[in-house]
């Protein structure tokens, strides 16, 4: 039985058996019947779920008259990213901006979850920064196809028809490295940070770790901040006009 943080351990209660269930019937067996949902799973289910409790007090006390702090920060953040997408991408990048906010969101609380006691950061697992590299990777790609439709392949070609032999594997190789670049960059500073900060805890209980508390903040508001700036690249890669 893996070691399971409090709230994993209730998920696991409470919807384990019904996990085992439907993984067996879809040919997965789980390595641990009995708790099937590992703790990245039930932090990223936990930051979900504050996330939409979140949202739902941001949406309830939207004001025109007397913004609240949080409305704010939601405008800064929000109106953030949609200007350095309009730089990057070019005009219409608006429609893509909700996409980037929950990216940003999404990874910025899983980041920032492990400091709290109790809890860990799931990007600090390989998988789940995976995960949103392959949802980044596959929505830039659509956006692609949508805006040029057909054409869109033409870019896997390079600009001279004669060396579409060469560069489509190339371009081909290019993009997946992507997924590979975006994981290993999130996975590795997450968890870096997660054992240093450990480390100095377990070794000087007071005073010397908050320092390292506070660079593991600065580590998480940083990744989260390259992640979406490098899919924002991406994505005005495949939306150019010029493709």
């Amino acid at each position: 039985m893996p070691e399971q943080l409090w709230f994993t351990e209730i998920l696991n209660k409470a919807l384990g058996p019904a996990v085992t269930g439907l993984m067996t019937t879809l040919g997965l067996h789980p390595k641990h019947p009995q708790a099937p949902i590992p703790n990245s799973v039930a932090m990223e289910v936990l930051v979900v779920l504050f996330l939409i409790a979140l949202f739902l007090i941001v949406r309830t006390r939207l004001s025109v008259d007397r913004p609240g702090a949080l409305q704010h920060a939601f405008e800064w953040l929000v109106g953030g990213i949609e200007q350095q997408s309009h730089e990057i991408v070019g005009p219409h990048s608006e429609a893509h901006t909700p996409f980037l906010v929950a990216l940003a969101l999404f990874i910025l609380f899983c980041n920032l979850i492990g400091v709290i006691p109790g809890f860990e950061s799931p990007t600090a697992v390989p998988i789940v920064p995976l995960g949103c590299a392959i949802v980044a990777f596959f929505y830039y790609q659509v956006q692609g196809f949508k805006h040029a439709g057909v054409k869109y392949l033409a870019h896997f070609a390079g600009p001279m028809p004669a060396l579409a032999p060469l560069m489509i594997p190339i371009e081909l190789i290019s993009h997946l490295a992507r997924v590979l670049s975006l994981t290993i960059r999130l996975f590795a500073n997450m968890f870096a940070g997660d054992m240093v900060t450990l480390v100095f805890f377990s070794l000087v209980p007071l005073g010397i770790p908050i320092i390292f508390l506070g660079l593991h903040i600065g580590v998480s508001l940083l990744q989260t901040y390259i992640f979406v700036l490098l899919t924002t690249v991406y994505l005005a890669g495949a939306v150019a006009e010029e493709h």
